[in-house]
């Protein structure tokens, strides 16, 4: 018997998600994981690595807390979002009787965690601007324990319309959990629904160090709820989720300066994601730039795997979502510095029938 045949057998048929990483790729240009392009520096100042840490570190809580408008009591610390994702499958879906249902095109973590844990993955898919098909998703709540809901949504980039939220919270009373993804949220803060968790003790919202924060080498996320569904969640978590290193530079971040800098970086981001969307349109193998509340673009390109292929080959490597729901033909594009930003479209004006782009000053 292989050792193959001894694992579960969803585990078996599961097709792993693909990152960033795992696609590889010899790029030095690397605009397909929606990671802030510069490094921030940070010192080590906790040195008490002969102990284990902190489960749930007081000072992280405490400034994310302060942060986000919520009480410490309301925040849950884990290793990156997706562990949150995970952690809300375990703590409230039974494998094999319960379902969770999101809206593709979205974040692929959400099935594959669900997969992993032999809970159902139930799609409703978005409507052709990418809202959420309502009536369709109130004739599939059998058996959902768990719906999830990317805004911005992660590869669009579109902001969710906060009256179709308020409707998916009202019609999940008391039938399910609504984990609102907010992973890019430092992008249009104004849109964050964290002020709506008073009102829906079901409602989970996602958070990360990841985007804004430049972090996501650290890989350092946060859940969002009321004390009770929190408490839940703690059942589940691992003893130890943050290391000492990571819960001390979280901690750095979520400082004054910390926060000051995150912000600059948002302004730096919007400034450079507003020069590439105009740059973008003056190509001519693009056929549509999708407006963007987030730190990438989503382009449908003519001809998207030879633009794909040619910048790959030229060390610039994008994100292909051909492969999503109503995506065909569509790349996404990180926000990278205005160098990075100025090859991509360098790139693509050596393309067959490409014109000439106007540039701005730098």
């Amino acid at each position: 018997m292989s050792i193959e045949n001894l694992a579960r057998q969803n585990v078996r048929e599961l097709t792993p998600y693909q990152s960033a990483r795992r696609l590889g790729g010899k790029g030095d240009v690397w605009l397909n994981a929606n990671e802030y392009p510069l490094a921030p520096t940070f010192e080590l100042t906790a040195q008490t690595f002969n102990r284990y840490p902190e489960c749930q570190p007081a000072l992280v809580i405490e400034r994310y807390a302060d942060y986000a408008g919520v009480q410490k009591q309301q925040v849950l610390v884990s290793r990156g979002a997706d562990e949150g994702i995970e952690l809300l499958i375990r703590a409230f879906c039974e494998p094999g009787q319960d379902a969770i249902l999101f809206c593709p095109p979205t974040y692929g973590m959400y099935a594959v965690s669900a997969e992993t844990f032999g809970v159902e993955r139930r799609t409703v898919a978005a409507r052709d601007d990418w809202q959420l098909d309502l009536p369709a998703i109130a004739d599939s709540l059998d058996n959902v324990k768990l719906v999830y809901v990317c805004s911005p949504n992660n590869p669009t980039g579109n902001l969710i319309d906060p009256d179709d939220l308020r409707a998916l919270l009202e019609m999940t009373k008391d039938k399910a959990i609504v984990a609102v993804d907010e992973a890019y949220i430092e992008f249009c803060p104004q849109a964050s629904v964290v002020s709506w968790l008073n009102d829906y003790p079901h409602l989970a919202i996602l958070r990360t160090l990841s985007k804004a924060f430049a972090l996501a080498g650290l890989r350092c996320g946060f859940t969002l709820a009321n004390p009770e569904l929190i408490a839940l969640l703690l059942k589940v978590i691992a003893p130890y989720p943050l290391s000492t290193p990571v819960a001390d530079i979280a901690a750095q971040a979520l400082s004054v300066e910390g926060l000051r800098m995150m912000r600059q970086r948002v302004s730096e981001i919007a400034t450079n994601r507003s020069w590439l969307q105009q740059a973008l349109a003056d190509c001519a193998c693009v056929e549509q730039v999708f407006a963007s509340d987030s730190n990438y673009l989503l382009v449908r390109f003519s001809a998207s795997s030879n633009v794909f292929k040619t910048l790959w080959d030229q060390g610039i490597i994008l994100r292909d979502q051909n492969k999503q729901p109503g995506l065909s033909g569509c790349l996404r594009i990180t926000i990278g510095t205005r160098d990075e930003c100025q090859r991509v479209i360098d790139a693509l004006n050596t393309l067959p029938g490409a014109t000439e782009t106007r540039q701005e000053p730098m």
